[in-house]
């Protein structure tokens, strides 16, 4: 969520795009509701990109082959620990064109390659396999459903004179290296849609 709203502000013209379409799908002055969800495109491709460049976790969960195997010229022994580093795989320049830059309409123009069961293996944000997350569509629907009212409530600005810093963190999960602060002013003419 945190590098979700960090890429945001960092972005004004792809917020400002993303309210817009919050506006047209949910209305200016209602909340948003489950049903708006699978309506938001251009924010399903934001969160996507966010976890494209910042996934959660850099690494994978180690593989160990049962058969010897070559990939390329590579012979990976059985038994052998394999680690998969999907923050370079998502950022590899033979699979993303400019894949440091921030343009979540790659997922609009390829639907194909924001597939988060694990059959685009450069887009792995939530593993693949037997051991792929099994809570995917409640991290998709929870993501949309939050981001899309934090965005729809309030306009966010960070605080003045202050610079985002997006530099990572490496651990165990990928976090900013400064914590995100953000100012919101809230949105809406009626106090009654903030209780």
């Amino acid at each position: 969520m945190e590098w979700i709203m960090a890429e945001l502000l960092q972005h004004p013209e792809i917020m400002e795009k993303a309210c817009k379409e919050l506006e047209e799908v949910v209305g200016k002055d209602n909340i948003v509701e489950e049903f708006h969800i699978s309506k938001l495109h251009y924010l399903d491709a934001i969160i996507k990109e966010t976890l494209r460049l910042h996934p959660a976790t850099p690494l994978l969960a180690p593989r160990s082959p049962c058969i010897t195997q070559t990939i390329s010229e590579y012979t990976i022994p059985k038994g052998s620990r394999v680690i998969f580093n999907i923050w370079a795989m998502q950022r590899d320049p033979v699979a993303w064109e400019n894949p440091l830059e921030f343009q979540p309409e790659r997922f609009l123009r390829d639907a194909e390659k924001g597939d988060y069961q694990g059959n685009n293996y450069n887009f792995l944000p939530f593993g693949s396999g037997r051991r792929i997350c099994p809570g995917i569509p409640l991290a998709e629907k929870m993501l949309l459903y939050v981001v899309s009212t934090l965005l729809h409530s309030f306009e966010w600005n960070i605080p003045h004179g202050t610079t985002l810093d997006l530099s990572e963190k490496f651990g165990l999960v990928t976090k900013m290296q400064e914590p995100l602060i953000a100012i919101p002013i809230a949105k809406y003419s009626s106090p009654e849609h903030y209780l």
